[in-house]
C-alpha cells in the first residue's frame, strides 16, 4: 500500500480524535463552578467532642468530596487555617487574622483551587469606619469582623470571578446594616463589573433588615440570594443549628451564597449530613452550582 493510501485511510481517525478533543475542551470550558461557603466553628476546647480536633478530618473531606472549586470559610483560627493546609493540597488560601491582620484572631478565609484558578488580584479590609485599619472595630460590634477578596481567572476559559467572604457580627445591629453597605460597596468599587460571588455567616434570617439590605432590587449595587433563583434546591432550609442542640423547627439559615452580574444558578444544598452524632460543624455548608 503506497503512503497516500496510508494518510487516507488515517485521516478518518485523526479528524474523529481531533472532533473529540475540541469537545471536551469545550466541555470543559462550560464546567460550573461550584462554590461553598462554610462557617467551621472556631477551635473551642470547651465543645467536648464536637471540637476541632474530631471535626478537621471530616470537615476537609467534605470540600474535597463536593469538588468545591471556591471556599468562603469563617471562624478559623490560624492553627484551624493550618490544618486545612495540611488536608487541602491543591488549594490556595487567602486571608488574615481579623485583630491584627496577621496570624491573630479568626480568619474569613477564602480558598481557590490552584488548578482551575489563579488569583489576579487579592485582599481584605475590616468591616469598620476605618477599612483599611487592621483589628478595627465597627459601630456597634462586638468583635473584629473582615472580608476576603479575590479577582479569580479560570485558567481554561480565561473569564474572570471577583469573590468576597465575610462574617457579619452577631451582636451589633449598626455593625450589621454598616457592615453590608460596606461590603457592596466594596464589591462595586473592586469588582469592575466582572460576575460576583459573595460568601458568608451573615448571622441573619432571610427576612431580617440585614438580607433585605443586601437583596434591595432598588438598589443598583444589590445581590441575588442564590437560593432564590437555583434551578434544583436541596437539604433543608436552615444553616445554624449549634452541633443539632437546636429543635429542628427552631433551626436558622444565616449562611450564604449571594451572586451579581449575570451568573445563573444551576444547584444549590445545605449539607446537613452527620456520620452517628459527629457533625461537620454547629452550621452545614452551603454548596452552589454557577455559570
Amino acid at each position: 500500500m503506497d503512503m497516500k493510501k496510508i494518510y487516507l485511510l488515517f485521516l478518518p481517525f485523526l479528524a474523529a480524535s481531533c472532533g473529540q478533543g475540541n469537545q471536551q475542551a469545550a466541555q470543559k470550558a462550560d464546567e460550573p463552578v461550584n462554590v461553598m461557603t462554610f462557617n467551621v466553628r472556631y477551635d473551642n476546647p470547651g465543645d467536648s467532642l464536637d471540637n476541632w480536633a474530631y471535626r478537621k478530618d471530616r470537615a476537609a473531606k467534605a470540600v474535597r468530596f463536593y469538588e468545591a472549586d471556591i471556599v468562603g470559610t469563617q471562624e478559623v483560627l490560624h492553627n484551624q487555617l493550618e490544618d486545612l493546609k495540611q488536608r487541602l493540597s491543591g488549594y490556595e488560601v487567602v486571608g488574615v487574622g481579623r485583630e491584627d491582620g496577621k496570624e491573630k484572631g479568626e480568619y474569613s478565609a477564602l480558598w481557590y483551587r490552584a488548578e482551575r484558578f489563579a488569583a489576579k488580584e487579592s485582599g481584605w479590609f475590616w468591616l469598620s469606619e476605618t477599612p483599611e485599619v487592621a483589628g478595627s472595630k465597627g459601630w456597634d460590634g462586638a468583635c473584629e469582623r473582615i472580608a476576603t477578596w479575590a479577582k479569580l481567572q479560570d485558567k481554561q476559559t480565561g473569564k474572570e470571578y471577583f469573590v468576597l467572604n465575610t462574617h457579619l457580627d452577631h451582636v451589633g445591629v449598626a455593625a450589621r446594616r454598616e457592615g453590608v453597605k460596606l461590603v457592596l460597596d466594596k464589591v462595586q468599587e473592586l469588582g469592575g463589573g466582572l460576575p460576583v460571588i459573595v460568601t458568608g455567616d451573615f448571622n441573619a434570617e432571610p427576612e431580617s433588615d440585614v438580607i433585605r439590605q443586601v437583596t434591595d432590587a432598588s438598589d443598583p449595587e444589590h445581590l441575588t440570594d442564590a437560593r432564590a433563583v437555583a434551578a434544583l434546591v436541596y437539604g433543608p432550609d436552615w444553616t445554624f443549628h449549634d452541633f443539632g442542640r437546636i429543635p429542628y423547627e427552631e433551626r436558622t439559615r444565616i449562611d450564604y451564597v449571594f451572586v451579581k452580574n449575570g451568573l445563573e444558578v444551576l444547584r444549590y444544598g445545605i449539607l446537613a449530613e452527620t456520620e452517628g452524632d459527629a457533625y461537620l460543624s454547629d452550621h452545614a455548608p452551603v454548596l452552589v452550582s454557577v455559570q
